[in-house]
């Protein structure tokens, strides 16, 4: 009897679990709750990345890409002469040197000149052939300065380089080499880059033979502060493909082998490689390549706005009035720009310009440095929790619609320039000169040369007159030397002189 007990008290609990299971699931399929994967198919509530459960397999293979990127991309190596230099005082009558002679230890209270010699300086980068006639695209800090471009191709083929126009606000470059049907990169477009993509980084590192690293894009759009000019432009695309000194301008390129973005920096506490590294996307590359070979300078457009820094502390934020919301927040208008006359206002928050969403400083930049001045672009604006549209022309930093001029090198010297007159070249023992009435903003304010100054000879050539100074540095490159002398003070004093400098320094 009491086997027969057991047995129905274990039957009825089967019984009992059986229905509870069948009626827990039968609720489960009433609510649309299942998170099980039924026979391989993912469910639709799958956080991933996968469509309709086509799962990708297989590892990602970089030779096919390799095997085409590397023959375009180039090995730049670079000289910069030796060059004197001397203080900018020019030398006065010292009533102690009688005495003391050569070793005079008052000469520095008198302004007696010292000089000293800047070694010979050579250096390496990269750089890729966007043309079979030899147009290189690369950094301005690799060929900046440079008196001589040398050019060496996976074939250990050597050319020499000519720098054609540098843009130092975006770091871009090109030179020219002579030669035909050269293997060049086919440009791909940087706005299809998704966080997480493979790409390759190809170039020179450590005096090496060309190098192809692998990584992923780790972020889009970031700014790090390195470029110069008076108006930088940094969006760069961030990968941690790893790239060393010498990789400087060489090609960031997708796994189908097309050129998207041109190798610019990297983060390092070290000056190597620590992680990440920076490109300049080629949508912006093509946009400042085709401006300097065609018009020698960059037609660089303006919106006509002022806006703060992305990273501005909370604190910043509230003394500014600025709402939290997405877009680009405006604290100032110019009034002669392009924003100005469209109605744009400070405080308002621009979200899209030609329907492309931008939400940082950086992303505006890049998008804005891909038109020119008379371009219309269509401008999306919050105001008051209202968006609004409307079309504006893009100025250029005048102000105005036309075209920006390429600067001769005479321009970019920012200086008051006249021919001697020849009282001053018959006392002084000359046979003519280019008096430097006034220094301005320009590379002469960095040579530490004085107002008064009588230019006689550059780079060893004479120089009588304005027209023979403009004559010689234009067809100048890098560093030039400067002589002449100061009238009614003894001797001839030199001074380096940087074509690329834009005259700002450091910063």
């Amino acid at each position: 009897m009491k086997l027969k007990n057991i047995l129905l008290v274990v039957a009825i609990s089967a019984s009992t679990a059986l229905l509870s299971v069948w009626g827990y699931g039968k609720w489960m399929e009433n609510q649309g709750g299942s998170t099980l994967q039924q026979e391989g198919k993912l469910p639709v509530n799958y956080a991933g990345f996968f469509d309709k459960g086509n799962i990708p397999g297989g590892p990602v293979d970089f030779t096919a890409a390799s095997t085409a990127a590397t023959p375009a991309v180039v090995h730049i190596k670079t000289r910069t002469k030796e060059r004197q230099v001397s203080n900018n005082l020019p030398k006065r009558s010292n009533p102690l040197s009688d005495l003391f002679g050569d070793d005079d230890p008052f000469s520095n209270f008198f302004g007696n000149p010292r000089s000293g010699v800047i070694p010979e300086q050579r250096a390496s980068g990269s750089g890729v052939l966007i043309s079979n006639d030899g147009y290189i695209v690369t950094n301005n800090h690799v060929v900046e300065g440079a008196d001589e471009v040398t050019v060496t191709t996976t074939t250990r083929k050597t050319y020499k380089g000519t720098v054609v126009a540098t843009d130092p606000n975006t770091d871009l470059a090109v030179i020219k080499i002579d030669g035909t049907n050269l293997p060049y990169l086919a440009y791909g477009n940087s706005d299809d880059v998704k966080l997480g993509q493979w790409v390759l980084a190809v170039g020179y590192p450590l005096n090496l033979d060309v190098t192809v690293t692998a990584g992923i894009i780790s972020a889009k759009a970031r700014s790090i502060g390195i470029n110069k000019g008076d108006r930088p432009i940094e969006s760069f695309i961030q990968t941690d493909a790893a790239v060393n000194p010498g990789n400087s301008g060489g090609a960031l390129i997708n796994t189908n082998g097309e050129l998207i973005g041109i190798n610019s920096a990297i983060a390092s506490p070290t000056g190597s490689y620590a992680g990440y590294s920076y490109a300049i996307p080629v949508n912006i590359v093509k946009k400042i390549v085709n401006d300097l070979m065609k018009f020698g300078t960059v037609q660089r457009a303006y919106i006509g706005i002022s806006y703060p820094p992305d990273n501005i502390p909370e604190e910043k934020k509230k003394e500014l009035g600025i709402k939290d919301g997405a877009g680009v927040f405006i604290n100032g208008v110019a009034d002669d720009g392009a924003a100005k006359q469209a109605g744009i206002q400070k405080g308002d928050f621009i979200t899209k310009l030609n329907g492309v969403e931008v939400n940082s400083g950086p992303e505006m930049q890049e998008q804005v440095a891909r038109y020119k001045p008379g371009d219309k672009v269509s401008l999306t604006y919050v105001r008051d929790g209202k968006e609004s549209s409307v079309n504006i022309t893009l100025k250029n930093k005048s102000g105005n619609y036309e075209a920006v001029k390429q600067e001769t090198a005479m321009d970019k010297l920012g200086a008051e320039l006249v021919d001697v007159d020849k009282a001053t070249a018959k006392k002084n023992d000359i046979a003519g000169g280019v008096l430097v009435k006034k220094i301005g903003d320009g590379p002469l304010k960095n040579t530490r040369m004085q107002e008064g100054f009588v230019i006689t000879s550059v780079d060893g050539q004479d120089v009588k007159t304005v027209d023979e100074l403009k004559a010689i540095l234009g067809s100048a490159q890098g560093t030039v030397r400067l002589e002449g002398i100061y009238p009614g003070y003894e001797g001839t004093y030199g001074y380096p002189l940087n074509l690329n400098d834009d005259g700002q320094g450091d910063r």
